[in-house]
């Protein structure tokens, strides 16, 4: 359990690490397209390599593709959601789509992390470097878009702080219902991160990172998925 505890926090960091480094300085709006094209693409490979590969792997297509449509439904239905409020309020931004969809991600994601720690797999340090990678531009992204949208700094923390402790529990739940939890569940778990992620790319981060960056949008993209996918590789 303890080593659920401790790899659960090390996956989860990044995020709230994200935040406070929005917190610290102003980033510029082209830096900020930059950084968010790069996390875009390290995304993608994370989809394609980790989540995908590895349900695929595990159980198969169709507790996979369950999943994955699962995943993408959970993050529209919400998202839709967070739109009505956000309009009634006069919120602006991808900020809080960029949220919802590292929580959608991360839970799932830290799920399967925690069940292979029980069942004795390693983490390897490629694969922990590799959810830095694409966990850190996420939150950084969204935290200064809601720092420009005019959110609190305090409540920017609170939200990334919330779901940083939410994920790094996914990890302990993960180990502890290891026992009861076949190859299926863990198709499905990474399906629905998948899903969720791709929704997400598409609708809100690839978007955004392109108002901001215009043409370097895709050569960052390109970085991103380059590094992620050689460390997914190499673990």
């Amino acid at each position: 359990m303890g080593g659920a505890i401790l790899w659960g926090v090390v996956a989860a960091s990044p995020l709230i690490v994200g935040a406070v480094l929005a917190l610290l300085r102003t980033w510029p709006p082209r830096w900020l397209g930059i950084v968010l094209g790069f996390g875009a693409g390290a995304l993608m490979a994370s989809i394609a390599f980790e989540l995908w590969e590895e349900g695929l792997d595990l159980a198969g297509p169709i507790p996979l593709i369950v999943g994955v449509v699962a995943g993408a439904l959970a993050y529209f239905i919400a998202d839709r959601i967070l739109d009505a409020r956000a309009a009634k309020s006069q919120e602006q931004g991808a900020g809080v789509p960029l949220a919802l969809g590292a929580l959608l991600d991360g839970i799932p994601e830290q799920l399967v992390l925690g069940i292979g720690l029980a069942s004795g797999e390693p983490v390897s340090i490629a694969l922990v470097v590799a959810i830095v990678v694409s966990n850190l531009p996420e939150s950084i992204g969204s935290a200064a878009d809601l720092l420009e949208g005019g959110m609190a700094k305090s409540r920017v923390l609170l939200l990334w702080a919330g779901i940083s402790v939410i994920c790094a529990l996914a990890t302990v739940a993960g180990f502890a219902v290891a026992s009861s939890t076949g190859d299926d569940f863990r198709a499905g778990a990474s399906g629905f991160a998948a899903g969720a992620l791709l929704v997400m790319l598409v609708d809100s981060m690839v978007p955004d990172a392109q108002q901001k960056a215009k043409q370097v949008t895709g050569l960052a993209t390109v970085l991103g998925f380059a590094l992620a996918a050689g460390l997914s590789l190499a673990s």
